[in-house]
């Protein structure tokens, strides 16, 4: 035990202020850039206000203020359902994206869907393309039209024509097969994300942000291409780069050397 001044330290009280430490850091980067964290400011704020009040011996407002925070645990699970949602999910998942389609055919499959988005972004045609766990999104499977059918340029084109009646939601693809299409995905609320972006854009970082899933997006008004993974949108790729992130997140990698860190990226034109 280190003695400082009254307080004794000892090993096992640093390793639990280390936890503490740990898991407050890691809550502040679940919540940072969503609206959680200007309610987690909030009931902070009242955390400190109640020991105030209580100090000062002013018996009304130390009774109110208790009151509010008597309801807290429950107001955190409501305030913080996306962000717990996506912690849990997490939790229960395997992170790696590597093992989310089968690398058997995968560069025979990531062929045909750069040369499609290669086609819709000189086009102009709008496309949002999910590619998903074997087991993962059955939900949102099931809502759309059910479709069994290997993976195509031809038929992703066709899909996402103005004039077919599946062009409008996203495309899913698992285990290199395209098994729906016209999937309607949640849409992201994070403040920080630019209002250049529309709904398609918006629903791309909804679905990866409580689902470890790989998005491609073509912009219809600009025809850039998009990418969406664990909640960060990186736009303005060219072919090349987006054949390389698509490589390193579910296809087989030729080159170690070879890749693109849409984290680390500035968005840029085309």
């Amino acid at each position: 035990m280190i003695p400082i001044g009254f307080i004794e330290f000892g090993l096992k009280d640093l390793l639990e202020t280390l936890v503490i430490a740990l898991v407050l850091y890691y809550l502040y980067r679940w919540i940072r850039g969503t609206f959680a964290l200007q309610a987690a400011l909030g009931l902070l704020f009242i955390i400190i206000l109640n020991a105030g009040v209580s100090l000062l011996g002013f018996s009304t407002l130390n009774f109110m203020l208790r009151s509010v925070l008597d309801v807290g645990v429950l107001a955190v699970f409501i305030i913080f359902q996306p962000e717990i949602r996506k912690l849990l999910y997490n939790l229960g998942q395997n992170t790696s994206f590597d093992r989310f389609v089968g690398r058997s055919g995968s560069d025979d499959m990531i062929s045909e869907v750069i040369e499609a988005v290669r086609n819709m972004a000189q086009t102009k045609t709008g496309a949002l393309i999910v590619f998903v766990r074997s087991s993962s999104l059955q939900d949102l499977v099931d809502v759309g039209t059910r479709l069994d059918a290997r993976v195509n340029a031809d038929l992703l084109q066709t899909i996402f024509q103005k004039d077919t009646p599946l062009h409008d939601g996203a495309v899913v693809i698992r285990n290199n097969r395209i098994v729906a299409a016209s999937c309607y995905l949640p849409i992201s609320q994070n403040p920080n994300l630019s209002s250049v972006f529309g709904t398609r854009h918006r629903a791309a970082v909804g679905i990866s942000e409580t689902n470890n899933v790989f998005v491609v997006v073509v912009s219809e008004e600009t025809g850039r291409i998009s990418i969406a993974k664990n909640g960060a949108l990186t736009s303005g790729l060219s072919i090349q780069k987006l054949r390389a992130e698509m490589e390193r997140a579910i296809g087989e990698e030729k080159d170690e050397n070879v890749g693109f860190s849409s984290e680390k990226a500035e968005l840029e034109m085309k």
